[in-house]
């Protein structure tokens, strides 16, 4: 057995990386689940192909899993990796040239390359870059030693490597093996046998030849948590909600959500519909709301794009309804598995005329759990359909944080299925301050009315007059500037005021956030305004942004460069969020946008600080220490 050098660390970032269905997800789920159970802080993010059957064995086949984990909670994917095992050179190279690994990494990597006759070339210079750039190769037996366990090696060797992998960072075998156990526990004895076989062979692997292992230190205090994905946590936060009803179609990053929903839903009084396509859908959605039973559709940009007009009736006739639109990158198929978030100004304005949602955006998986309650509350109470925007990075990403205490407050009041009164019965009869009106359901007594999609008065009737039309618009809208009066504005992280603001919302948070501290200690002055209200806006963005010298959005979609050929004042095209804040409150907010198909790192936002504030030197200090 070789002896070891130890390196002990406050958090690393690994990850897993093979083609396509060799199982670096299954791997890297129980890679995960094992650290969390040990008290690491973790994220975790997806490496998915944007094809669905890509090549073998090129860079556009590269899937896997990027695990951050470390001694602190964890709120975004990081910077650069540390360490990468690789079941092939292409898949690694994939990596290197999104610019995702250090320069000076750790790299464990199949070794039945380098003999093959059509890989030995490109196998043999991708680790000489590796090596020239400073990194370390460690060559690993992984398909020769699964094959001696299974017949189809490519079917085990994710388990092999896995041991290798807990055994460099000294994971607890006995977690490990229990995480994998759950894993195929419906798979047989003789399958569960032959994993956790292959499992102890890597560790023994690792053992004899690692020539060191890595120690990652656990959070300070271990209370009770949990580690889920965000689809998973919309799951259990719509069942805590007290949904009853979830109406989808099949769409990527979105699927995983009703798939989730559907394992437990059934058993706690619930329904998954799987209609035929989006509209369908989303009127089923609209439908059993109607009724009475407020619920719930999920879907990603081409479906909410086939879902307008019933968003348009559910604003007409007033029906509560919750929209989960889990982001991708657009347009039309755009990139199914990638994170973008292009679907704000879709989501405010795209139905016909002038309909009036709440649109909210999680920062978090852990915000992912709690919004489903909000959303459903403010969609029965304001009688209007309720957009949660997430994303992929949400969607797939995998966050500890503290078990929420579930409260039978979550849950909505029972019907109030009364008698309507006399003076009530009216189907829309607006409170003229607030908008609202309350809520009918089909076969309550007194409760029977006319409900149109066409422009309707008081007592639902068509009506098509000037007066009517002015005033049932007025009331839709009053319901927006009723729920503003009731929320409060957000707070800026890091500083009151100073030279540079950073307004984000989504996912974005966490990494913003970092990059905000790690320049504030470098000097910086700067902060950070997250907004999690996007319609309406939060109150007091504007006076926030007034106590900066510059105001500037950091997103994840598309917005023109400043400088670029063609592009002026007068023509510049603006980040979503940019371009509302412009509008609602006329102050001069500039954007910092990009498309990459990934989730932001700090140190692009560092840099992005940096920049805007002259301090070039402290953001190049600040990436150094990143990847050192």
């Amino acid at each position: 057995m070789q002896e070891k050098k130890r390196l002990k660390v406050g958090e690393h970032i690994t990850e897993l990386v093979s083609d396509s269905g060799e199982g670096a997800q299954k791997a890297s789920v129980a890679f995960a689940k094992a650290s969390a159970l040990m008290g690491n802080g973790l994220w975790t993010v997806e490496v998915i192909p944007a094809e669905i059957q890509p090549p073998p064995h090129t860079v556009g086949a590269t899937s896997g899993n990027r695990i951050r984990f470390g001694n602190k909670p964890m709120t975004n994917t990081g910077d650069l990796a540390d360490v990468v095992v690789a079941f092939n050179e292409m898949a690694l190279k994939g990596r290197m040239l999104n610019n995702m690994v250090k320069d000076d990494m750790l790299v464990l990597i199949d070794s039945q390359w380098a003999g093959h006759p059509v890989h030995k070339k490109t196998y043999n210079e991708v680790l000489d870059e590796v090596r020239r750039k400073g990194g370390t190769v460690i060559e690993v037996p992984i398909e020769k030693e699964a094959a001696r366990v299974v017949d189809d090696p490519r079917r085990g060797k994710n388990m092999f490597a896995l041991g290798v992998w807990a055994r460099l960072y000294t994971r607890d075998l006995e977690l490990v093996k229990s995480c994998v156990h759950e894993l195929f526990a419906k798979k047989g004895q003789e399958i569960i046998d032959n994993n956790l076989n292959l499992v102890q062979r890597g560790w023994d692997w690792g053992e004899e030849h690692l020539p060191l292992e890595i120690v990652v230190e656990t959070l300070p205090e271990l209370k009770p948590m949990l580690a889920m994905n965000g689809n998973t946590a919309i799951a259990l936060g719509a069942v805590a909600a007290g949904f009853e009803l979830c109406s989808m179609y099949p769409i990527t990053p979105a699927t995983s959500a009703s798939h989730a929903l559907a394992d437990f839903f059934e058993d706690l009084g619930g329904f998954v519909h799987q209609a035929e396509d989006e509209i369908a859908a989303i009127g089923v959605a609209v439908g059993a709301s109607f009724a009475g039973r407020t619920a719930l559709t999920i879907t990603s940009g081409p479906g909410m794009a086939l879902k307008t007009e019933f968003q348009g009736l559910a604003v007409m006739t007033e029906t509560p309804l919750v929209i989960v639109d889990v982001q991708r990158g657009g347009p039309s198929t755009g990139l199914p598995t990638k994170i973008e978030q292009s679907d704000l100004l879709h989501s405010l304005y795209g139905a016909p005329g002038d309909a009036p949602k709440i649109v909210i955006a999680p920062a978090s998986i852990e915000d992912c759990f709690h919004v489903m309650i909000t959303a459903r509350k403010l969609a029965e109470d304001f009688r209007i359909p309720v957009i949660v925007l997430t994303d992929a990075n949400l969607a797939t990403g995998q966050q500890m944080f503290d078990r929420p205490r579930l409260s039978t407050e979550m849950l909505p009041p029972p019907l109030d299925l009364s008698p309507v009164p006399e003076e009530e019965r009216n189907p829309f009869d607006w409170d003229e301050k607030t908008g609202l009106s309350r809520r009918h359901i089909p076969g309550q007594a007194g409760g029977t009315a006319v409900v149109t999609g066409l422009n309707h008065s008081r007592d639902g009737a068509v009506a098509h007059d000037k007066d009517s039309n002015e005033h049932s618009h007025t009331m839709r809208s009053r319901k927006l500037a009723t729920l503003f009066s009731t929320l409060k504005a957000p707070v800026p992280h890091g500083a009151e005021e100073g030279e540079l603001l950073l307004v984000c919302w989504g996912s974005t948070r966490g990494a913003i956030e970092e990059a905000v501290d790690r320049m504030r200690a470098q000097g910086a002055s700067v902060a950070s305004l997250h907004i999690t209200f996007l319609s309406p806006l939060q109150p007091g963005i504007k006076a926030v942004m007034q106590r900066f010298r510059k105001v500037m959005t950091i997103e994840l979609n598309y917005s023109d460069k400043a400088g670029d050929p063609l592009i002026t004042p007068d023509n510049r095209r603006y980040g979503q969020l940019a371009m509302m804040l412009r509008a609602q409150t006329l102050v001069d907010v500039d954007c910092w946008t990009r498309v990459p198909g990934r989730p932001l790192m700090p140190m692009e936002i560092a840099a992005v600080i940096a920049e805007e504030l002259g301090m070039r030197e402290a953001a190049t200090s600040v990436t150094q220490e990143t990847v050192a």
